[in-house]
């Protein structure tokens, strides 16, 4: 064979190796490698006031990129060149994520916003090349009196068809619930917060919820690992208003309509964050308090050191809901007050929304405190409604199916 010969099909076999890594990667959904300056992984959270504020975060494959936020009042808006845009520069911070690859988490913090309104907008760096398509988002009104919010927990996921999963159960909950306006999720996004690729995909199959509708998130123990909680911050722009014993952004609370949320990070310093919390709890005046958080004192298994420093000070503010993750099961406790069960509308109700991905555990034994426990073996989330004096929890299956439904009333 002639070397002309050769080096022909050698360039031959090369291009085979090459379309058969992208069609596997069509086939399986693995996303595609973004270029330098498309960002991805769009995400909007609160960070000060609902009503006037919103944070955004993304990545680009660019450690250099600039961070410019563009926002404009209207819906359906192309043109961002006019008087009416807003323009905001945030920051860029570099990210090793691993064989010598650099990647940048940009961050940026609108203000000024005026409540009860639609806006559009767009990410990028500041380039007619490096913008994101243009996606929508709605400031809080002022004098909500009620509101709706989505409940997840335990996307925890590591291939991309397991946040494919996840992103059929937010379409579920978006299609079940259209007038939410914000999730919560009670921790364990992804299974390694090391693992680029799968917050990529995390994000991907979710993209058209999370760039427009705030995901507020608890710190699990697959988001915080000794202590580190570095590579999940950088997926988010969360409020600073927490407990200083731990990384900003783990802990901290917000308000939205009548509701103060509150969330703890149960994987480190409980015992200083005890503080922080009744000082929290102690300064709200708003008639409803919900608690997010990863690990729970009642939830198929119980945390002592929860038991012991947190639950009396939800039983002393009167706190109404706690929101848990991490047993990958459907639990619903009593309302319990002194770690006993009392009256409908006495004491606190403890639940887990099961799971949103692809991981569930063998149902636990059930103990004193459940009301409902189950597994269905089906992601499964909550829309959560607040109404003047009553809350209306209601879980489904990624089917649509129903799992649970309760009120508490005031």
């Amino acid at each position: 064979m002639s070397k002309k010969n050769m080096y022909g099909l050698l360039i031959i076999a090369l291009l085979a190796v090459v379309i058969a890594v992208a069609a596997f990667q069509l086939s399986s959904g693995i996303p595609s490698t973004p270029s330098s300056l498309t960002p991805h992984s769009i995400v909007t959270t609160f960070k000060e006031n609902p009503q006037t504020s919103r944070a955004f975060t993304w990545q680009t494959a660019n450690p250099d990129a600039a961070t410019v936020l563009q926002i404009a009042p209207g819906s359906g808006i192309t043109d961002f060149d006019r008087d009416v845009v807003l323009t905001f520069e945030g920051t860029t911070t570099p990210i090793d994520t691993g064989n010598g690859t650099v990647q940048g988490a940009h961050k940026v913090f609108a203000t000024n916003l005026t409540p009860g309104t639609r806006y559009t907008y767009r990410v990028g760096n500041g380039e007619n090349e490096g913008w994101s398509q243009p996606a929508e988002f709605e400031t809080e009104a002022k004098h909500t009196t009620a509101f709706t919010f989505i409940n997840v927990t335990d996307s925890q996921g590591v291939t991309d068809a397991d946040f494919q999963l996840w992103g059929k159960t937010l379409n579920q909950a978006f299609a079940t619930f259209p007038d939410a306006k914000f999730i919560v999720h009670n921790g364990d996004l992804t299974e390694d917060p090391e693992d680029e690729r799968s917050w990529q995909s995390f994000f991907s199959h979710a993209q058209t919820w999370l760039a427009s509708y705030p995901l507020m998130p608890a710190t699990g123990n697959h988001e915080e690992i000794d202590g580190n909680a570095d590579r999940f911050l950088a997926h988010f722009n969360l409020p600073e208003n927490g407990s200083d014993s731990v990384k900003p952004g783990t802990s901290y609370s917000f308000d939205y309509g009548p509701a103060h949320f509150v969330f703890l990070n149960t994987e480190s310093k409980v015992k200083k964050q005890t503080e922080w919390l009744r000082a929290d709890l102690a300064a709200t005046k708003q008639p409803w308090i919900i608690v997010a958080m990863h690990h729970g004192p009642y939830g198929g298994n119980q945390k002592e050191s929860l038991l012991d420093k947190w639950v009396p000070l939800f039983d002393e503010f009167g706190v109404d809901l706690v929101l848990q993750g991490h047993n990958h099961e459907y639990s619903r406790s009593y309302p319990l007050q002194n770690n006993q069960i009392v009256e409908d509308g006495k004491g606190t109700v403890y639940v887990v929304t099961n799971a949103a991905g692809s991981k569930w555990n063998k149902k636990k034994a059930d103990l004193f405190y459940h009301r409902v426990h189950l597994q269905n073996g089906k992601p499964t989330f909550a829309g959560i409604q607040i109404a003047g004096n009553t809350l209306t929890y209601a879980a489904f299956a990624v089917d649509g199916s129903p799992v649970d439904t309760f009120t508490i009333n005031k």
